[in-house]
């Protein structure tokens, strides 16, 4: 309660929060690889053979267990864009008088709901619940980022950060000293060995993702709350009055903390390996640090610098980007683009087949969403 009237008072110190549109297009800009983005670089990558291209293609491609790829920072840029969020729509409703139990209400009442969605998109409808996938993107978001809110409302600052290492060293030390033997191996990181996945097997009902392991499993979504809180704090500082009348600086302190936090990762992964799979506490401070560097640069340039009319391809995407991750899952956007960019194909060479069907998929899919933008119509949760 006292840390709520603290938060209140230093809201009221800060300049009202303005939605910013950096933080749209960039959310964007993570949806578009999913959307399509990855099927039209691919198809690049096949057309014209060059090395860059290649290169590329390779890193929009998950790595297997230990290491990094582009593709690997998809799913944690967005949870950290959604923790940036938080503190300005938490700001909004204190500045609106909405009550302390109401705003707790809709953080939890969110987190669940994505959850729920999240086991309707693995399974669809479904009534075998013995043989269900419950473990999901949207439901790691959803408890990562409800519980970090839950710390960031009840917390100061200095005991948020407490909060960021203790999730962080914990689940390492949790790991390394207590590896899983019961599939035969001695080897505290590997997918057979380590204690996280051996705790889902314990704990978790239905079918795991890949039998013996879930990506999105309970027990690494510890480290998740951490990648949620990274977020709350750039948030929070965009929201501070430090800085605010020197922007340019304000950039360079989180370009220099996003650096940090990947040499920091970089070292860690000596001990503890970058992994997705494990959501490893190196792999939040690398990937953390590179998604703050990347939200930098979309900042600086949109926000600071007010070049904005080029973001708007983007910004159309990460109004709705629930909307399109269910769409992408519910429709064959494949079939419809085949159906308005198929005559292109038997056009041109069937090398072209791979780039047109990737350009199909991704105008389909933006059509849909400039529709819903055209209209007002946004998924919100």
């Amino acid at each position: 309660m006292e840390s709520l009237k603290l938060m209140i008072m230093e809201t009221q110190k800060q300049s009202s929060p303005k939605r910013l549109y950096s933080l749209d297009a960039l959310r964007g800009f993570d949806m578009f690889w999913i959307m399509g983005g990855e099927a039209i670089f691919a198809g690049l990558a096949t057309l014209t053979g060059w090395p860059v291209l290649k290169w590329w293609a390779e890193q929009l491609e998950h790595v297997r267990w230990h290491g990094f790829h582009f593709y690997d920072m998809i799913f944690p840029l967005f949870l950290f864009i959604a923790g940036i969020s938080f503190p300005f729509s938490l700001s909004k409703r204190l500045s609106m008088n909405i009550g302390r139990n109401a705003i707790y209400k809709h953080v939890i009442y969110r987190g669940l709901i994505l959850v729920l969605l999240g086991i309707l998109y693995n399974n669809g409808i479904r009534f075998n619940f013995g043989d269900m996938r419950y473990g999901s993107v949207l439901g790691r978001i959803g408890l990562a980022w409800m519980f970090a809110a839950i710390i960031f409302m009840n917390t100061r600052l200095s005991w948020r950060v407490v909060w960021f290492w203790s999730f962080l060293i914990g689940y390492w030390l949790l790991l390394l000293l207590f590896p899983a033997h019961d599939l035969g191996s001695s080897d505290p990181f590997s997918r057979t060995g380590n204690l996280a996945s051996h705790i889902d097997r314990l704990l978790m009902p239905g079918r795991l993702y890949l039998g013996n392991h879930d990506p999105e499993g309970l027990f690494s979504t510890i480290p998740a709350i951490s990648t949620a809180l990274l977020g709350m704090f750039t948030g929070e500082f965009l929201m501070s009055k430090y800085l605010d009348d020197k922007k340019f600086r304000k950039v360079l302190f989180m370009a220099l903390a996003a650096v940090a936090f990947m040499i920091f990762g970089g070292l860690w992964n000596l001990t503890f390996p970058i992994n997705k799979n494990l959501w490893s506490s190196s792999f939040v401070c690398f990937v953390g640090g590179l998604s703050l560097l990347l939200f930098t640069l979309f900042y600086l340039v949109i926000d600071v610098l007010n070049f904005r009319k080029w973001a708007f391809f983007f910004v159309v995407i990460g109004m709705n980007p629930i909307t399109i991750y269910l769409i992408n899952r519910i429709v064959n956007l494949n079939q419809a683009g085949k159906f308005f960019f198929g005559g292109f194909n038997e056009l041109l060479p069937e090398t072209w087949a791979p780039f047109v069907n990737g350009i199909g998929v991704t105008a389909v899919g933006w059509a849909i969403l400039y529709f819903l933008y055209r209209k007002k119509i946004f998924l919100r949760i």
